[in-house]
């Protein structure tokens, strides 16, 4: 196992947590029933987000959003990203989400690291937070989403 107190250890871009897992949907009413019914998680936030062109509810996973949540992300129009998703990959997984203390901040480290980010600035995410992307390619095929609550 590594070593994490060495000097040599790569410092951190002040992740906090896992924020929420992303799952692409068709019907986003229809799969928040089947997670409220099947897993039991409650849906603790829906909106509408324009400029990302989907409509979204965020499930928490335990009795509090403490416990993360999966977003259930369903496409407003063809057009929209969620869309292009679920026509080449269908319904599933498409990101994972850490909360970080500054988003801007960890940006720039990944930057500086050779990461490319999806926004020069930070875009409005879920409930009013600022959210920014790593290019799936630069990150082992994950879409990998930075949330500042």
């Amino acid at each position: 196992m590594a070593d994490h107190s060495s000097a040599d250890y790569v410092t951190g871009i002040g992740l906090v947590r896992i924020d929420h897992v992303g799952v692409a949907v068709a019907d986003l009413d229809k799969a928040i029933e089947f997670y409220e019914r099947v897993f039991g998680m409650r849906c603790v936030h829906q909106e509408v987000n324009e400029e990302q062109g989907v409509r979204e509810a965020m499930m928490a996973v335990g009795p509090t959003e403490e416990g993360g949540c999966v977003q259930l992300l369903a496409p407003l129009s063809a057009a929209s990203t969620i869309a292009k998703f679920l026509d080449r990959s269908g319904p599933g997984v498409q990101q994972v989400a850490y909360t970080v203390t500054d988003v801007v901040a960890a940006s720039a480290a990944l930057r500086e690291r050779g990461m490319r980010m999806l926004y020069d600035e930070p875009k409005r995410g879920t409930a009013g937070s600022l959210v920014n992307f790593v290019h799936p390619k630069d990150a082992g095929g994950v879409l990998v989403e930075l949330v500042e609550h």
